[in-house]
């Protein structure tokens, strides 16, 4: 979620419909992650109009969010290179 709302500031239900894209995953898990990511200080939101229907909270990710996206890129680039290396070691 944050590398989506790293791209643009999304509300809940379009991170809802854009996770869900990718991985098969229902409502009642992505707003608890969302709630942890925003206490945790990685994301920010506010509140805007919409032309159909409530008013929409969106998630903007801070700059400690962005921080901790690069850790976790990093972090995924080594894991994922040893995986690599482990199948290619076992050909």
């Amino acid at each position: 979620m944050l590398a989506i709302v790293s791209r643009k500031d999304k509300y809940g239900y379009e991170l809802v419909e854009e996770v869900s894209r990718i991985v098969d995953v229902n409502e009642g898990t992505i707003y608890p992650i969302l709630k942890r990511l925003t206490n945790e200080g990685f994301f920010e939101t506010y509140l805007e109009e919409s032309k159909e229907g409530p008013i929409r909270k969106y998630y903007h990710i801070t700059v400690r969010g962005v921080e901790h996206l690069k850790e976790l890129k990093s972090e995924w680039m080594k894991f994922s290179q040893s995986v690599n290396d482990f199948f290619k070691e076992s050909e």
